[in-house]
């Protein structure tokens, strides 16, 4: 369901930036901000009404930036990020309707898992980048390599989301079995509602270099 161009993009990022937006004019300075910090992967989840039209002004101002729709949780809401753009979507879960929805229109989609039984629901469906999540709460990276174990021979990968942060980033990163982090941390929702874009700059640079140094080791 990740094409392996996209999937490879993702990877060499390191780390998706996942946002709550609540104005949509806010979107395109926020993935200004993001990149001039070196982060060029984002997700945009859609908790607000502002996601989608934050989402279509990105796509249209800033092309470099890989933006995608987090948050889906309805087939419907396929349908309505494809229209806005998304390079890919995300769901907090796997729910086998949204999947199926997600394949027919078309739309890249990384569904949620937190158990071996979910690995195998979204394995049968095609999926094989995967969101993890929630990952601290859920028993960290410990967790996922003990859940991963019987599955890593297909090919599998995880985008973990949940309790990540500047501190226990490195660790996700340097294992094989993580393609990318997710980084809400690299935005907070009251930076970008106060426009300090120099601010989610800085906390994206810090966040790119030091997977990069990870990544050297």
């Amino acid at each position: 369901m990740i094409p392996d161009t996209l999937a490879a993009r993702i990877k060499k990022s390191g780390i998706v930036a996942v946002l709550v937006i609540d104005r949509e004019e806010d979107g395109v300075p926020l993935a200004r901000a993001l990149l001039a910090g070196g982060a060029d992967v984002m997700e945009l989840t859609l908790r607000t009404p502002a996601a989608l039209g934050a989402l279509r002004r990105i796509k249209a101002e800033v092309p470099e930036m890989l933006a995608g729709a987090g948050t889906v949780l309805a087939p419907a809401q396929i349908v309505e990020v494809k229209d806005a753009g998304a390079d890919f979507a995300v769901s907090p879960g796997i729910n086998p309707r949204v999947v199926e929805e997600a394949a027919q229109a078309g739309v890249p989609f990384a569904p949620g898992v937190v158990t071996p039984s979910d690995i195998e629901r979204a394995l049968e469906a095609g999926c094989k980048m995967l969101k993890f999540f929630p990952a601290e709460p859920s028993g960290g990276l410990p967790y996922l390599k003990a859940i991963a174990a019987p599955y890593q021979h297909l090919g599998v990968s995880f985008l973990p989301l949940g309790g990540l942060n500047a501190k226990n980033m490195t660790a996700y990163l340097s294992d094989p079995l993580v393609a990318s982090i997710g980084g809400s941390w690299l935005a907070p929702r009251e930076a970008v509602s106060a426009g300090r874009w120099d601010e989610i700059t800085a906390l994206a640079s810090a966040a790119t270099s030091a997977i990069q140094a990870a990544r050297a080791k």
